[in-house]
Formats: structure tokens, C-alpha cells, sequence
């Protein structure tokens, strides 16, 4: 059986796109599905933040076809895992359940990584180079986490 994972940012362009990628070179695509959404319609049909896309191309992954598309309320019977990039976002995923099985799907994605104090994974979008490399890393370690435990 296939196990579905949801990546949930606010646009759908920076943490999202970096996460599916991530997550999906960690997991063998014969068991398992990666997708990526945002919960604003910002930036439906983009493409990645090009500042995402070069980050991941520095560490050989190309997020490069991936295109925005809005969290929807569907999205509950497609995944069996949700995970939001932080509380906002969650917040937003949660104001769209429809019943406790919906909630349950859903967690904060750095909720997996017991190393970092604040899980809210910052929003690089207004920042630098450098804020996209520590939020890849972060998203990075993290997804080896949950790859683990997802597998298991």
C-alpha cells in the first residue's frame, strides 16, 4: 500500500517545494507519495521560489517542476500524513477539518525533531541565500528523521 505525505507552507513556493523534494529522495517512491500545498492561493501554478530551486540544486535535488497548488479540503482523504511548515499554517489546515480522523493526519512538521526548541520553521521568503540554506538543513534533518520513523 502506498503511504501518502502532504508538505504544507503558506505560498506553496519556499518551504513546501524544498520539504516535498526532501522528504521525497529519502523515501522510495514504489511505497511511498510526496506532494506539496500551501494554504493561500498566492501562488497557484508557479513554480518554486527560484531561491528554493538553487538551494535544492546545490545539494543535487531539482524542485524545479514542481507547481503551487492550494491545500484543499480533499486533501484529508488523499494523505495520510499532513504536515504543516508552522502553528499558522497548522491552524489553517485544522480550521478545514472536517472530523477528528482529519485532525489526526495533521501535525507541525519540526514536532519530529527533538533538537529544535521552536517549531515553527521560519519563512525564508523575505530573506537571503543564507536563510534558505538553514531552512533547508533544518527541513533537511528533519525529513531523516521522519523518513526513519515513516519506514519503520
Amino acid at each position: 500500500m502506498m503511504t501518502r505525505i502532504l508538505m504544507v507552507c503558506l505560498g506553496n513556493i519556499c518551504r513546501s517545494p524544498l520539504a516535498h523534494g526532501i522528504m521525497a529522495s529519502k523515501l522510495s517512491e514504489d511505497s511511498f507519495y510526496v506532494d506539496s500545498a500551501g494554504t493561500a492561493a498566492y501562488h497557484i501554478g508557479n513554480s518554486p521560489d527560484k531561491r528554493s530551486i538553487a538551494v535544492a540544486k546545490q545539494h543535487n535535488l531539482d524542485i524545479s517542476t514542481q507547481s503551487a497548488r492550494q491545500f484543499k479540503v480533499s486533501d484529508f482523504d488523499t494523505f495520510d500524513y499532513i504536515f504543516a511548515m508552522d502553528q499558522s499554517n497548522y491552524d489553517n489546515i485544522i480550521s478545514l477539518a472536517r472530523n477528528s480522523d482529519d485532525v489526526k493526519k495533521v501535525s507541525l512538521f519540526l514536532e519530529a525533531n527533538s533538537n529544535i526548541q521552536n517549531k515553527n520553521l521560519p519563512d525564508p521568503y523575505y530573506g537571503d541565500h543564507s536563510d534558505f540554506e538553514y531552512v533547508y538543513d533544518l527541513i533537511n534533518e528533519t525529513c531523516s528523521i521522519l523518513a526513519k520513523k515513516i519506514n519503520d
